[in-house]
């Protein structure tokens, strides 16, 4: 990879300390994508749909046994 050279000289001082300046920086990531329907729900849901086929499943029995 080739080297880049920067306009600036880097100048590091000969005693005493160095400080830097820490700026915070805004930083960009995805978009986190939540479901439409919470875990809870959908478990209610398929619960509700298995509620429904053994009712079904009753009254077909019930009316062959008629």
């Amino acid at each position: 990879m080739p080297e880049v050279k920067s306009i600036f000289r880097e100048v590091l001082p000969k005693q005493g300390q160095l400080a830097m300046e820490d700026v915070p920086t805004l930083v960009l990531c995805k978009p986190k994508l939540l479901p439409l329907k919470s875990v809870t729900l959908e478990k209610l849901e398929k619960m509700q749909m298995e509620a429904q086929e053994a009712i079904k499943q009753q009254e077909l029995a019930s009316r062959q046994t008629q």
